[in-house]
């Protein structure tokens, strides 16, 4: 049937993830990330921004081990788990950032699958995305991460931001993981640099 292949496929994630007891399709995106490149290790420090529902952080709780810490942060209320600590805020207002800034002043990996509310408007949605992005892409930097990963809608400013991620890193890969919807135009950018 035309069309099965791609429904079908986002619907066998998302039954796998409640399956497995995750809480979203996305988490075999962020493992998919993990296998092909190696990001956290056990001990890590982790900043997860646009947290929300949790599932990337339930997914770099299990590489980073009982010694890791991880703090998630979104627009949207978390529901708890264990390991984790959240933070109900918006990254672009001042009274988050400082919570932010006392709860994790470095991180060891900063991850961001940060989207903005879709509008219908390609161009308008990923300038926003380039945006959210951008926002990742400082807080990663001023934390001094040695790994960044972060979604990103290709378009007019993606080379842009790449080259910028690039600055900052040093090298970056762009993946799009088996879990990603065919039909998306998100690309996740993956940084890393040689730990301090």
């Amino acid at each position: 049937m035309p069309g099965q292949g791609r429904q079908g496929r986002s619907d066998a994630f998302q039954r796998k993830a409640r399956r497995e007891g995750y809480r979203a399709r996305s988490t075999y995106k962020l493992k998919d990330i993990q296998k092909r490149s190696k990001i956290f290790k056990n001990g890590d420090k982790v900043l997860d921004l646009g947290a929300a529902p949790g599932g990337w952080s339930q997914v770099a709780l299990e590489f980073i081990g009982e010694e890791g810490k991880l703090v998630g942060v979104d627009l949207q209320h978390i529901l708890p788990l264990a390991g984790a600590i959240f933070i109900q805020g918006d990254l672009r207002e001042s009274e988050t950032r400082e919570q932010l800034q006392e709860l994790m002043p470095k991180a060891d990996v900063v991850i961001s699958d940060m989207s903005p509310n879709l509008s219908g408007n390609y161009s308008v949605d990923q300038a926003r995305s380039v945006e959210l992005s951008s926002l990742a892409l400082e807080i990663a930097a001023e934390r001094k991460a040695s790994a960044f990963v972060v979604k990103v809608f290709e378009g007019a400013d993606f080379q842009e931001y790449r080259k910028a991620v690039i600055d900052e890193f040093g090298s970056v890969r762009a993946l799009s993981p088996e879990a990603s919807r065919k039909q998306s135009s998100e690309v996740y950018l993956i940084a890393k640099r040689k730990r301090r």
